[in-house]
């Protein structure tokens, strides 16, 4: 993973070389960003050029051995920390390298969902205590190269207490020549005294005429196309590829949202309840992406309250049904709303019963669309 691979983040990617050209890299970087921001990649592409034999100016050569190790993830002096679902063969991140390997090799800006499914589990990630033993030996160790080893941990959030106490120390005071990458995407769970022991590298959302840039070049999207995905993304490389692996999955999310709808205004329980054995069925990162999908019919159904129907980047039937639907989406629930579709997003990462899930949701809706601001009947 070179510099030039990551989306975006020109002053970071600047600030990191500096750091290494002028021999002041700090021994524990804490790169805090949202998901899909490419916070992991950048971790990456740093540390492929703190490794390489030949820098350039501006990057990595990305030919020399270092380079070609460190894109692999095999560099003997890389190491890599990250949840796993614990079992009576899989206690710490060792015994999942291969898949991990696989998986940044076939998404770089992938999610705990993506990671866990690749990983063939639909249990709770977790970074164990066993861990923290595997982390000190490891660094223990003399460098092969000589030079820097290095522990990136993916999700430190994902430590129990147990295993981020016993990193504390060795946080503190590391080996010579050691250097801690923790990438984070809730920061605010991590121990104070993890972030007080790190230099914070904060990682924004990729920029709108960014991501559109790579839209266009990299998948020939036109301009227009290219604005819509990046409108729905919001700076989340990693949902732009997960609207473009099929068009199939956006009109399954608006034919069923419309459905939905209708049924939780009729106040339709039994038809909700058939409703919800099939969605149930879809999986969790489907039901993320519905839930956010969600999250963008509420957005634009205000906008189009504003009375401006140029603010609205919907076409077709998607439109049509916005129209219908933006009476009802007001200010007297339209916060309610948006905050009961982030919590279930977060339920869904967090493994709730996707039945449970919806049908509690399905209720709250219910109550919220017949909250009363417009006296018109709704006609989804």
């Amino acid at each position: 993973m070179q510099f030039k691979d990551v989306i975006g983040h020109t002053e970071i990617k600047k600030n990191l070389i500096s750091s290494v050209k002028e021999n002041r890299i700090a021994h524990a970087q804490l790169f805090m960003g949202s998901e899909g921001c490419g916070n992991l990649a950048l971790a990456r592409a740093y540390v492929q050029y703190v490794f390489c034999k030949s820098k350039t100016e501006n990057d990595s050569c990305g030919s020399c051995s270092a380079c070609t190790k460190a894109a692999k993830l095999i560099h003997p002096d890389l190491h890599f920390s990250f949840p796993i679902a614990l079992s009576k063969d899989v206690r710490n991140s060792f015994a999942a390298i291969a898949d991990w390997r696989e998986a940044l090799a076939e998404n770089p800006y992938l999610n705990l969902i993506q990671w866990m499914a690749f990983f063939g589990e639909n249990k709770q990630g977790v970074i164990p205590v066993e861990e923290s033993a595997d982390i000190m030996r490891k660094l223990s160790l003399t460098s092969f190269d000589g030079g820097y080893k290095v522990m990136i941990i993916w999700l430190p959030e994902k430590m129990n207490l147990a295993t981020a106490n016993k990193l504390l120390k060795i946080l503190e005071e590391p080996p010579d020549k050691t250097l801690f990458l923790l990438v984070t995407e809730n920061a605010e769970l991590l121990l104070p005294t993890i972030i007080s022991r790190t230099q914070l590298v904060k990682v924004n959302r990729i920029t709108d005429e960014e991501m559109k840039q790579v839209l266009m070049n990299k998948h020939s999207l036109s301009e227009s196309e290219a604005a819509r995905l990046v409108y729905f993304a919001d700076g989340n490389y990693n949902e732009v590829q997960n609207l473009l692996s099929s068009s199939e999955t956006e009109d399954f999310n608006f034919v069923q949202f419309r459905i939905w709808m209708r049924l939780c205004f009729a106040k339709d329980v039994q038809k909700i309840q058939q409703w919800v054995e099939l969605i149930a069925t879809s999986g969790r990162e489907k039901h993320k992406i519905f839930f956010a999908y969600g999250l963008n019919i509420v957005r634009e159904a205000l906008m189009m309250n504003f009375g401006d129907d140029n603010l609205v980047r919907l076409q077709g039937e998607e439109m049509e049904f916005v129209k219908k639907f933006a009476p009802y989406i007001h200010g007297e629930n339209c916060t309610q709303i948006t905050e009961e579709f982030n919590k279930s997003i977060q339920h869904v990462e967090r493994n709730a019963n996707a039945k449970i899930l919806f049908t509690d949701l399905s209720l709250k809706m219910m109550a919220l669309l017949k909250l009363p601001v417009v006296a018109s009947e709704l006609k989804v």
